[in-house]
């Protein structure tokens, strides 16, 4: 990644200590970039202790909270971002609208919701930080978004959040093939089924014995494959979907 005087990362969805956005958040930290972060509904005390945490490790970082359905956030929180830690080189697109719905719930109301933080922002927000960086003449951007292997399998019962997550892949992928000349690469990670806010104990009771390697995927294993994808040594890797599930059987 071309080198500037600090290097600034935007991470979406950082809400809670156990989610995947933190995580994300403390990898790319360890790696020396500056971090700005959304949250929506966090504990404010909690937020403040994360920031002082990551700023311990010699970085820069502030949270906002961000209403990301909002159909101007993405410029919204790209204009907060650059004048906090300067113009992002990495773009990680976490936050993610999910409700259970199914055939016999399905309206517009759910299909709105959806796509409004899924993939209108997700979009956006992509689209807007390329521009950014090459307006500053910058180079060697990385964009990460998230996915949930909607590819897979089926996933009964969530039919708008496995079709606006799949909207992403088709997304990325072209979008992928724009950027390249300009040395930005988009990819996406699909971390499969892992133990942060949304799972209990029946849960991961239903899920262990599906995972060969004997644990239930961590946030801090997507975090890891984030900070390389965000690094130098991934600059060769783009238009891809990595997942990246501790070889989950599905069935």
């Amino acid at each position: 990644m071309t080198q500037v005087q600090r290097k600034a990362a935007l991470v979406t969805g950082a809400s809670d200590s156990r989610d995947i956005g933190t995580a994300i958040c403390r990898q790319l930290a360890s790696q020396g970039f500056d971090v700005f972060f959304t949250h929506w509904k966090a504990d404010q005390k909690w937020i403040g202790i994360l920031q002082r945490e990551l700023e311990g490790s010699g970085v820069r970082c502030e949270g906002v909270e961000m209403d990301l359905s909002e159909a101007d956030a993405a410029v919204q929180l790209l204009n907060t971002a650059q004048s906090s830690i300067g113009i992002p080189v990495v773009l990680v697109n976490n936050a993610a609208h999910s409700v259970r719905d199914g055939y016999e719930n399905l309206d517009a109301t759910i299909l709105d919701e959806h796509y409004q933080v899924n993939m209108r922002t997700t979009f956006l927000l992509s689209v807007e930080f390329a521009r950014r960086l090459k307006e500053a003449g910058m180079q060697g951007g990385r964009i990460i978004n998230l996915t949930s292997g909607q590819d897979l399998g089926p996933m009964p019962g969530e039919l708008a959040y496995a079709a606006t997550k799949g909207a992403i892949t088709a997304f990325m992928k072209t979008l992928s093939a724009e950027l390249a000349h300009e040395d930005i690469t988009v990819n996406a990670v699909n971390p499969g089924p892992t133990d942060s806010t949304w799972m209990d104990e029946g849960i991961r009771e239903h899920l262990l014995p599906k995972f060969p390697m004997g644990r239930i995927g961590q946030p801090t294993d997507a975090a890891k494959l984030i900070g390389f994808l965000a690094s130098e040594e991934a600059g060769w890797i783009t238009g891809q979907v990595i997942h990246s599930e501790g070889g989950f059987l599905r069935g």
